[in-house]
């Protein structure tokens, strides 16, 4: 059983992300947690010692949030009726990052599946921060979906990377997931820095093939930037979810993540798959 996390700030972006999850996992047995948190727009000390102003503020808020939540479970239970797939719904006074690391841990969650940005106004949350906080700090991967997103099967996928770190399969299991479920094809690509590998980068390279059962396609580009090169080949290949791994010390985190996840946060025209920092083996 598949266990994914859907946040939402009933918003139409995070419906999207939603309808995404539904439609992706289709055919797998799975366990959807709707989850949504609230917190006083007007979040300080006179709510916390329960200033009279402000006392039962938490139980309207509470009260809203569950109902929502329940109407989005019965539009979703309505619209695709898919035996293969449970709902649940979790409300909860608390940041949505905070709640999601504790939910992750506690549901045993394999996915986190979320818009990159949410509903505008002065009382709304905006998800375009909150997805780039969650990316970075999820202990499983996450799928960002980006506004307005039209539906389509991850059919072409890219995977960037410079070979730097050692490729192990359980770390790879919802993306090895997507590829089976959906006969993708993974392109593998390489910006070259005007070096030959090393022995080191052509072992990782051999794992990356050996995972991907030797049908990955693997592209070598000119050194012209990370960046550059992701958008010059989705447009030349039409590419359905982009994925990276945000692992420490690579040139991942040095060159992409950090300076770059906040645009994609908000500018992304497919999904971004983020498979979460890989841990060392030790010695």
């Amino acid at each position: 059983m598949t266990r994914i996390l859907l946040p939402t700030d009933f918003s139409d972006n995070s419906f999207e992300a939603i309808r995404y999850a539904m439609l992706v996992y289709r055919e797998v047995e799975c366990t959807f947690y709707l989850l949504h948190t609230y917190t006083p727009a007007i979040y300080h000390t006179d709510y916390l010692i329960g200033s009279p102003g402000q006392i039962g503020l938490g139980d309207i808020l509470r009260e809203s949030s569950m109902s929502q939540l329940e109407k989005l479970k019965n539009r979703l239970e309505g619209q695709y009726q898919n035996e293969k797939h449970t709902l649940m719904t979790h409300s909860a006074f608390n940041s949505l990052l905070g709640e999601i690391k504790d939910l992750v841990a506690a549901e045993d969650i394999d996915l986190i599946i979320m818009g990159t940005k949410g509903a505008t106004g002065a009382k709304e949350i905006l998800f375009g921060t909150n997805t780039v906080h969650v990316i970075k700090q999820a202990k499983c991967p996450v799928i960002a979906i980006p506004p307005k997103f039209t539906y389509e099967a991850p059919k072409e996928i890219l995977f960037p990377t410079d070979y730097e770190i050692e490729f192990k399969k359980e770390n790879f299991e919802a993306l090895l997931t997507l590829l089976w479920l959906h006969q993708s094809r993974m392109n593998v690509m390489h910006v070259r820095s005007g070096y030959d590998l090393t022995s080191e980068q052509e072992k990782h390279k051999a794992e990356l093939d050996e995972m991907f059962l030797k049908k990955a396609l693997f592209h070598e580009l000119p050194d012209n930037g990370i960046i550059t090169a992701v958008n010059e080949f989705q447009i030349k290949t039409n590419i359905n979810l982009l994925v990276m791994v945000q692992n420490k010390h690579t040139f991942m985190e040095r060159l992409f993540i950090e300076p770059i996840i906040k645009k994609i946060g908000f500018h992304l025209t497919v999904p971004f798959m983020v498979i979460p920092q890989i841990k060392e083996t030790k010695a």
